[in-house]
């Protein structure tokens, strides 16, 4: 079976928060809005505080009268209007993003809350200066750009990466492991895109970089942004010969192996890494907020 499609929407890619995008621009409206909106806290380690397995939003008033110069708009819910701030002070039960499935239940809504939260404050937290003349930048636009002293205005920085499921036509797959992973947890391949290059290229470029084989019949899957802290994966499959040597040129990979399609069902029965029976298996498979998990499932279902 080597040719089938994303059998789900990847979790992060089911936001069904309202961006407002018409709003950002209009500093009389956020004002306005100011009064009744929400504000979202937010540490450096992008955790946020819980209570009763929900996400918990403050009164925006808290902060001050106004948007202050540090919030960033976020969308709306309705007619409430959404803030988040970078507050390293806060207290409580903190979780964040990747404790989707464990800590957290989180809706469409909320998981679209935290990403988009969290892309936008780690952007801030390195963009205080421009990279087009060196002078300092505010924010602007409710957050959604930066202005320097001269008026250049930058946007928030996304790093394209691909995200590859190998197989071999059949009923086998290449899984890798890093090094800096436990023993036995294995994903999919993924490398960020050159500047110049095709994702295609990329793809082909990067399989050959990280385990050292040629691959073909490459096909696009689907996408999903990776706020950790700035990527948007593009999930490819292709097809490679499992007859060829695997070796490991960029230093990335631990370990790779093709495992059948029985293994992989296994394990992904067994419960994510971190979880349930999943700590006894062999095979350790990412948890379901990553793209990659959305791309093995699918694979696996194929018959």
């Amino acid at each position: 079976m080597s040719e089938f499609q994303l059998n789900a929407v990847p979790v992060l890619s089911r936001s069904t928060l309202d961006r407002a995008e018409d709003l950002r621009s209009d500093e009389q409206a956020l004002k306005e809005g100011w009064a009744q909106a929400k504000l979202l806290r937010m540490n450096k380690r992008g955790q946020v505080r819980i209570e009763d397995g929900k996400v918990v939003l403050d009164e925006a008033v808290a902060l001050g009268s106004a948007p202050a110069p540090e919030t960033v708009f976020l969308g709306v819910d309705g007619d409430t209007h959404l803030w988040a701030v970078r507050d390293n002070d806060i207290e409580g039960t903190l979780t964040d993003l990747r404790a989707y499935g464990s800590t957290l239940d989180l809706d469409d809504f909320g998981t679209g809350l935290l990403s988009t939260a969290i892309a936008l404050l780690n952007w801030h937290d390195k963009a205080h200066f421009s990279a087009g003349d060196g002078t300092p930048t505010t924010i602007t636009n409710g957050g959604w750009s930066r202005t320097s002293e001269s008026g250049h205005e930058e946007f928030p920085r996304i790093d394209p990466a691909v995200i590859v499921l190998i197989h071999d036509g059949g009923d086998r797959v290449l899984l890798a492991r890093q090094h800096t992973w436990p023993q036995g947890l294995f994903s999919i391949l993924a490398g960020f895109v050159e500047a110049g290059e095709s994702l295609e290229r990329c793809v082909e470029r990067e399989m050959a970089e990280e385990v050292g084989v040629e691959v073909r019949d490459i096909r696009y899957l689907g996408s999903q942004p990776w706020p950790f802290p700035r990527s948007l994966m593009l999930g490819f499959t292709a097809v490679a010969d499992p007859e060829q040597p695997l070796t490991f040129h960029d230093g990335e990979i631990a370990e790779a192996e093709w495992f059948t399609r029985a293994e992989v069902r296994q394990a992904l029965a067994a419960g994510a890494w971190g979880t349930g029976d999943a700590a006894a298996s062999r095979l350790l498979l990412p948890g379901s907020i990553s793209i990659a998990r959305t791309i093995v499932e699918s694979w696996a279902a194929a018959s």
